[in-house]
């Protein structure tokens, strides 16, 4: 016998459900509530496996009760109570058992109650399974290893996200971007509407939610199905994503230049691996607006790495590699009066006198072509002093 709750604001509506489940049997009511407040308060004194959840109600909604108690347990199973089709068949995608149309009705249910039953079976079984062998974790029976799979976020360039290797699978190119903004907010509380005025902006409050809470439920299933239980967090009408062992080359290049100020002897083969992995702007194919000033932090980090091993090789004397860095600022900062002059005095140095007045016409004719104007004084002044 299946325990269960039921949360609804409108009191005939779970008369009408206990006195259905009684009919079908094989779910015993434990408790009722009025309210989702009145639910949480007592949710931890209670014993039960099942949640009966109206989705629209006054205050905290059954989307946002679902994801408060799976918080708390992710064992409960969900079933969703609308009097709404729109609603349900959104619902359905939730992490939830099944959805049930008001007014319900017994055939219905019946199919919900023997849904809800062999789940429990499968998690009973699992429960067996761990509990004979003490040293066999739900993760290895699900994954064949109790340690984090390999995941390697790419940032830069194209989004992309691999598991050993292979790209990971999403259900929707939404479920990607939302996992994407997690990324681009790391170990960060996002408030849940600020997370829809970002990834749904052209939709309605209630419609958006939805959307919302659809994509999280895709995301979860995705992330445990690499290893990641609970890395999204829901708490306060905000989420975090928290993961462990996991590589981004946005993160590397960060971390870059918090632990090493210097460029020095041990450090350059890493930062030269960093530099080659940054293989274009943060996100920059797939054009999402809410990742535009990350973006633009991360070109500063980039150039301020290259300066800092342009200044490396320049005392090194490796001409070639100072060479090479230099193109890849000239590159980042093709307005720059101060980079091409770097190129300049690089080449007058290493006596290619041509390709340094090269490099400054290219200069000039972007300048007038696309802002009207012509280069620092100072860097003309360079130019007759090479020609």
């Amino acid at each position: 016998m299946l325990r269960a709750i039921i949360v609804d604001d409108e009191p005939l509506a779970i008369q009408l459900l206990v006195k259905r489940l009684n009919e079908v049997g094989g779910v015993e009511v434990v408790k009722t509530f009025n309210t989702a407040e009145s639910m949480l308060d007592e949710m931890k004194k209670l014993d039960f496996q099942v949640a009966f959840l109206d989705i629209e109600m006054v205050g905290i909604s059954g989307l946002d009760l679902a994801e408060l108690i799976q918080v708390w347990n992710r064992d409960i199973h969900i079933v969703f109570v609308t009097a709404y089709r729109d609603y349900a068949v959104q619902a359905f995608e939730l992490a939830s058992i099944d959805y049930l149309l008001k007014p319900v009705l017994n055939n219905r249910l019946e199919k919900t109650v023997a849904r809800l039953q062999e789940h429990q079976a499968q998690l009973s079984n699992l429960s067996n399974l761990s509990n004979h062998d003490p040293n066999l974790s739900t993760d290895r029976l699900v994954h064949g290893t109790s340690s984090f799979p390999a995941l390697r976020v790419i940032c830069f360039g194209e989004f992309m996200v691999y598991h050993q290797e292979v790209p990971v699978k999403w259900k929707t190119a939404k479920v990607k971007e939302l996992f994407a903004f997690f990324i681009t907010h790391y170990n960060t509380y996002m408030n849940r509407d600020t997370i829809i005025e970002c990834l749904w902006p052209e939709y309605d409050y209630k419609k958006a939610k939805i959307l919302l809470h659809t994509c999280i439920s895709h995301l979860r299933k995705t992330l445990d199905s690499l290893g990641y239980q609970q890395a999204l967090i829901f708490f306060n009408q905000s989420y975090i994503l928290q993961l462990d062992h996991f590589y981004c080359d946005a993160f590397e290049l960060e971390q870059a230049l918090d632990e090493d100020p210097m460029v020095t002897e041990e450090n350059i083969t890493r930062l030269e691996t960093i530099i080659q992995n940054y293989t274009g702007v943060y996100m920059e194919t797939n054009a999402y607006p809410w990742a535009v000033a990350r973006a633009e932090e991360l070109i500063h980090k980039y150039d301020q790495l290259l300066q800092k091993m342009n200044h490396y090789y320049t005392q090194s004397n490796e001409l070639d590699k100072r060479e090479q860095c230099l193109h890849l600022l000239y590159q980042c900062n093709p307005y720059s009066d101060q980079v091409v002059q770097q190129l300049m005095l690089h080449y007058r140095e290493t006596g290619n006198r041509g390709e340094a007045i090269r490099i400054y016409q290219q200069f000039a004719t972007l300048l007038d072509e696309e802002l009207g104007i012509a280069p620092d004084h100072t860097t003309q002044a360079l130019y007759h002093t090479i020609t």
